[in-house]
């Protein structure tokens, strides 16, 4: 059995065709803040069931809904969610299997003392000349299969 999670960030109010096309027929999507608009986690959530956290670019009412950092069970996973990797204050080897981030644009998959650090890149506006970019997270009885995934496009 493979739960498959789609994870997005920063999108800064713009949802590509791209990236609903990649995120078809995920079990779950992450959005790791710097949403945008209320309007992104509508349309994410008519694909799958959506976690987002808020970005330091998230205000306003519609924001308020989302907490900074979340931690949820996913396949019998902990994944803890949260924008910027520079604030964690979670104990990494308390229990967690994935840490989730998003905040520098930057696409990385990284583990560290048995826990998978994961940031997809920004899948908004481009920014700079870094990539536009989604990730999927597969779970499955053997492990943990992220991939970064490069929707190019301007």
């Amino acid at each position: 059995m493979i739960f498959r999670i789609g994870i997005i960030s920063d999108t800064h109010g713009l949802l590509r065709p791209e990236a609903e096309r990649g995120l078809t027929g995920v079990d779950h999507i992450i959005h790791a803040g710097d949403i945008g608009r209320p309007e992104i986690v509508d349309a994410l959530r008519r694909i799958a069931p959506v976690t987002a956290i808020r970005g330091n670019v998230d205000s306003g009412e519609w924001a308020r809904d989302y907490p900074d950092t979340n931690l949820v069970r996913l396949a019998g996973k902990s994944i803890y969610v949260l924008h910027d990797l520079k604030t964690l204050k979670a104990d990494p080897g308390g229990g967690i299997d994935v840490i989730i981030s998003g905040h520098s644009h930057v696409p990385k998959i990284d583990t560290v003392g048995g826990v998978l650090y994961l940031n997809p890149g920004s899948a908004g506006p481009r920014r700079f000349k870094l990539p536009i970019t989604f990730a999927t997270l597969e779970l499955t009885p053997d492990g943990t299969r992220p991939e970064i995934h490069d929707l190019g496009g301007e």
